[in-house]
């Protein structure tokens, strides 16, 4: 029995500890699933995989005939799936934006790696979880200094006698390296406000909050919406 301890209770510790180090980057993000939720997926994942070498550590329990090791990838398919459900609970959609899809891949990977130490293969189970770290500490750095496009659902509505033409209202946006996409019309209020809407995106995240400052001045502005979304 102090034999199988051995392996065991280390292989274990490794699951739980690793998966600690990714829950605790997701819990000091603001993420309703991290520190306990990764903790208990990794060594839960861990605890469900030695299973599968449960022959070789009570051979008492089996014939002889059978193998040293339970077919492993029916409890990983067990395993993965299960999650997989866990990981969908925290996907929410919060108007035209999606969010929680890194922490429910983060979750998944976690039970990845955490099979991974259940199994034994103490070298796949540390590089994967080193490599889930890295993704979500050292490429959020470096995310967050890559020109990427903004978007956002706006709209735009003009006492129609003052409304600027498409070409104006283009022209104003592009000052501020803020473009439309999708642009549509609509004639509101028994006709007496125009409405533009559509997705505008931009390569400097400051422009949008710098073109709203710049519109409470435009002549004719009856009000506009701008709502940030992910695509």
């Amino acid at each position: 029995m102090v034999p199988q301890v051995l392996v065991i209770l280390p292989e274990l510790g490794a699951a739980w500890i690793c998966g600690m180090a990714v829950g605790l980057e997701r819990s000091v993000n603001g993420r309703a699933a991290g520190f306990r939720t990764h903790a208990l997926v990794s060594l839960a994942s861990a605890t469900v995989m030695l299973a599968a070498r449960a022959p070789s550590f009570l051979p008492n329990l089996f014939p002889a005939s059978a193998p040293a090791m339970l077919d492993p990838t029916h409890l990983l398919q067990g395993v993965m799936t299960g999650v997989g459900f866990l990981g969908a609970g925290v996907i929410f959609k919060q108007g035209a934006s999606i969010q929680g899809l890194t922490t429910a891949a983060s979750i998944w990977a976690t039970a990845a790696f955490g099979a991974m130490f259940g199994l034994g293969l103490w070298s796949a189970g540390a590089a994967a979880a080193v490599g889930v770290l890295t993704t979500l500490t050292l490429l959020r750095f470096i995310e967050a200094r890559l020109a990427v496009n903004t978007y956002a659902v706006a709209a735009f509505r003009y006492r129609a006698d003052e409304a600027p033409t498409e070409a104006e209202l283009l022209q104003r946006l592009s000052a501020h390296s803020v473009r439309f996409d999708e642009l549509s019309y609509a004639l509101l209020e028994d006709g007496t406000v125009l409405e533009y809407s559509g997705v505008v995106r931009t390569r400097r995240d400051e422009s949008l909050g710098t073109m709203a400052r710049s519109l409470v001045s435009t002549p004719g502005l009856v009000g506009y919406s701008l709502t940030r979304i992910s695509k």
